[in-house]
């Protein structure tokens, strides 16, 4: 296997960091930089881990993945997605705009999108990554990405104590009983709490995925549903005629969407540019460390 590239989900980094880290981390105006501390500490630790383990390959560049809070068309066809989060933080707000320049001047390509979210942004760096037959490492805590897994494309997962976690199809099919590319079907029928969909009535993750194992996709439960033969629990086959528009609605604001991206070059992190940002924001600490990684 070629060397990654790493494909990061910054808004999952900058939010996991700003409800991690203490608020007091901050820069010279006294404003918190915690987010944006812990988001550049995590893709390090990452590139570091890659660079110093015999077994596996260094990542061949990094590409930090940003994009629109919700996209439109998703909240067209669902007004309820996302409408149950907490508008974002004043703290975190002013560090989402700083993010960019801070990690191009790490060296790293910064691709957004003002339509489309990071996932969709991240999907398409990994899908143009493996038809030219790279690899591809996903680092995200959105299991939406999960449809992004093949032979080639893994997602990578921080755990306690800084262990790293490669998933690949295997672990996929472990975790959910379904392949990765039934993943927007798996949620449609399940649900996902954290986007605001329901998934069908009475039906959970077990019953979801036995669905799927059983008829292949979302589209063949349904039709199922309507056959007295199928062998379908008649509850689970209700819930299925009586929402069936709705889950087809929600497997098509679970699936994601491709844009047109470029393949970027093999590039290292630049810690002297980064060393510099960091200055500038007033993160004395982050640019000491940054200025001894250029040295070594």
């Amino acid at each position: 296997m070629p060397p990654p590239l790493l494909i990061v989900d910054v808004p999952w980094l900058l939010y996991r960091s700003f409800f991690a880290l203490p608020k007091s981390i901050a820069g010279a105006d006294g404003q918190p930089v915690n987010a944006l501390l812990g988001t550049v500490n995590a893709i390090l630790s990452v590139c570091e881990a890659r660079a110093h383990d015999d077994a596996r390959a260094p990542v061949r560049g990094v590409v930090a993945c940003m994009g629109a809070e919700q996209a439109g068309y998703r909240v067209a066809l669902y007004p309820a997605y996302h409408a149950h989060r907490d508008p974002m933080p004043d703290g975190l707000a002013r560090q989402w705009q700083r993010a960019p320049a801070l990690l191009e001047g790490l060296g790293w390509t910064f691709a957004t999108s003002e339509r489309l979210e990071a996932d969709d942004v991240m999907f398409s760096f990994a899908r143009e990554e493996d038809e030219h037959r790279g690899a591809a490492l996903l680092l995200t805590g959105d299991r939406d990405l999960y449809a992004a897994v093949n032979e080639r494309v893994s997602v990578l997962e921080l755990r306690k104590g800084g262990e790293q976690a490669q998933l690949g199809p295997e672990q996929v099919r472990e975790r959910y009983g379904v392949e990765p590319a039934q993943v927007p079907d798996l949620i449609a029928l399940r649900g996902d709490p954290s986007d605001g969909l329901p998934g069908a009535p009475g039906v959970g993750a077990k019953t979801a995925a036995e669905l799927l194992r059983a008829h292949s996709s979302l589209e063949a439960a349904l039709e199922a549903a309507d056959a007295p033969a199928s062998g379908m629990r008649p509850r689970t086959a209700a819930a299925l005629r009586e929402n069936a528009e709705l889950l087809r609605t929600f497997k098509r604001v679970a699936t994601l969407q491709r844009i047109e991206v470029e393949r970027p070059r093999d590039r290292g992190t630049d810690f002297d540019g980064g060393a510099q940002v960091a200055r500038e924001y007033g993160m004395r600490r982050l640019a000491e460390r940054l200025a001894q990684l250029a040295r070594a």
